[in-house]
């Protein structure tokens, strides 16, 4: 396998100013020997985070950053709060600094006074944590890593990379019964909305290319916020807008596994850049364009959004190209907000989107939105992009316009060196063969979705896309036939995407296509993001 062939080689990133590009020699920004375990569910992720960081010892570093955090978020049981776990690391001695970002107000169903008490309650132990907002009008920073550094004792290394925040509505496990702290949400997910989300524990050198990136965060030498509001309000709370120093970066650990890595990124482009990125970052747009043009058999996606025909262009391309390539996609039934001007406008998008990957596929185009067993939707806030079997994404990135070129976000790429011992084919036609971390990433999410114990016959993609067409179908008969009898096995139900309203349409239509996108920004600010 050539990993340049999947992964953006030198110069591809588009962004040469960052430290990823020089941190290895011929500016490699991918690193080799790596340990990478999916963590499927919030559960699972803050099951691990809690012990992680209840291990470290006076010296050790936690970095991270959030999109929102929640100081009473409990990571298990009682006196496990986020807030409390923070701030007792911190005052037993471990080096605590956190980037979360500032948020708009709460009157607009935002985060700005969770994202400020938990900053308030890490500095009162003897942590750091700055609210940032230095971003672009109608931004935020969306990433969502956790990074654990233990000098003299290496191998307890660990980065935590994708789409869980430390916050309400996130520790769930695969029964989707929900999280007992929920935050405010459309009322079609019930009062404890089941929540599908995945994030990476990394092991090994790709644990200092997080690192990196949270340094160059860290040491951006802007003012956290250049809005006068922003400003006063940091003077009415007192917040702490320098970031002190950090400690020298440790050398990389030691190679552990079998994985590559590859760090990819949003950043915005703004006046004045960031020192790190001038002119912004698209390695996440660049990725996936990149990669897409390989894929010959298999696309699985799990994602928020789904919308912007612009963005799922590049999806529709591969699927014209490769009259054998078929896509998969589990998306949320229901938009996370009830208004009906927001849905409407969240419709448009999405409607676009999929018309334009279903004039491309046809039948080879499959749209599933899940449920628990209960009947109630899941929301999926899963960030996932398996192609092949052989490469896969984990991130912060959804897809759609923000997250390829507005927000911050950060995304990990992981192509496996070891063949899937189970089927070592090529399941692509690319002489590449299928990769057991990508694979077993894929068969981890459809056995969940599928309610199956033997993932062996999902190995096949064409069996896998009949498997979960099979399964829906089922389902979605057993409710139209008034669900008499058992419930047959499976939590998918085709997406049937709803109908607007002729009034609605003639009134969101044109505001959509003339003034913003469905995500919310101005047309004015998106004429520069470009990919």
């Amino acid at each position: 396998m050539r990993l340049a062939d999947w992964l953006l080689a030198p110069g591809e990133r588009g962004n040469p100013a960052t430290r990823l590009e020089s941190r290895r020699p011929g500016g490699v920004a991918w690193s080799t020997g790596n340990q990478v375990r999916p963590l499927v569910h919030g559960t699972v992720y803050f099951g691990e985070l809690l012990k992680a960081v209840r291990a470290q010892q006076p010296g050790d570093l936690l970095l991270f950053t959030d999109w929102r955090g929640d100081p009473d978020e409990r990571l298990d049981g009682p006196g496990s709060e986020i807030g409390q776990v923070l701030s007792a690391a911190a005052e037993r001695g471990v080096i605590v600094k956190g980037l979360i970002w500032r948020s708009h107000l709460d009157r607009f169903q935002f985060s700005e006074r969770e994202n400020r008490h938990l900053g308030e309650e890490i500095r009162a132990a003897g942590g750091e944590c700055l609210l940032d907002m230095r971003v672009r009008p109608g931004g935020s920073h969306h990433q969502k890593a956790v990074i654990l550094r233990h000098p003299g004792r290496p191998e307890q290394d660990v980065a935590f990379v994708g789409g869980i925040d430390l916050c309400h509505s996130r520790r769930d496990d695969t029964a989707h019964q929900g999280d007992p702290l929920s935050q405010p949400f459309s009322a079609a997910y019930g009062p404890r909305p089941p929540w599908h989300d995945v994030q990476l524990a990394i092991h090994g050198p790709a644990v200092g290319d997080v690192e990196a990136t949270f340094r160059e965060r860290w040491e951006d030498p802007a003012p956290l916020s250049r809005s006068p509001l922003g400003r006063l309000r940091e003077l009415l709370h007192h917040e702490d807008t320098t970031a002190d120093p950090l400690p020298a970066q440790m050398d990389d650990p030691e190679p552990c596994g079998t994985h590559t890595v590859q760090l990819l990124r949003t950043y915005p482009s703004r006046i004045p850049g960031y020192d790190f990125a001038p002119h912004g970052e698209r390695s996440i747009a660049r990725g996936y364009r990149k990669v897409l043009r390989r894929a010959r058999s298999l696309i699985y996606l799990e994602d928020q959004y789904l919308w912007s025909a612009k963005v799922v262009r590049c999806f529709a391309e591969a699927l014209v190209a490769h009259p054998e390539l078929r896509l998969i996609a589990v998306i949320p039934a229901h938009p996370d907000e009830d208004g009906r001007m927001t849905q409407a406008m969240n419709l448009v998008g999405r409607i676009s989107a999929l018309n334009l990957l279903r004039r491309a596929g046809g039948d080879r185009v499959a749209v599933y939105a899940p449920e628990n067993h209960a009947g109630t939707p899941v929301y999926v806030h899963a960030k996932v992009c398996v192609i092949d079997d052989v490469w896969a994404s984990v991130g912060s990135d959804n897809v759609n316009r923000r997250s390829w070129t507005h927000d911050s976000e950060l995304s990990c790429a992981v192509v496996d060196e070891a063949l899937d011992p189970r089927e070592p084919r090529d399941p692509g036609g690319l002489g590449d063969g299928a990769r057991a971390y990508a694979r077993d990433l894929r068969l981890e999410l459809a056995c969940e979705h599928l309610d199956r114990a033997d993932p062996s016959e999902l190995c096949d993609p064409v069996k896998a896309f009949r498997a979960f067409a099979e399964s829906a179908s089922a389902l979605d008969a057993w409710y139209d036939g008034g669900r008499r009898g058992p419930r047959p096995p499976g939590r998918l139900r085709t997406y049937r995407t709803p109908r607007l309203s002729p009034t609605m349409t003639a009134l969101v239509t044109p505001f959509y296509r003339l003034l913003a996108d469905p995500d919310g920004r101005p047309l004015a600010l998106r004429r520069t993001d470009s990919y």
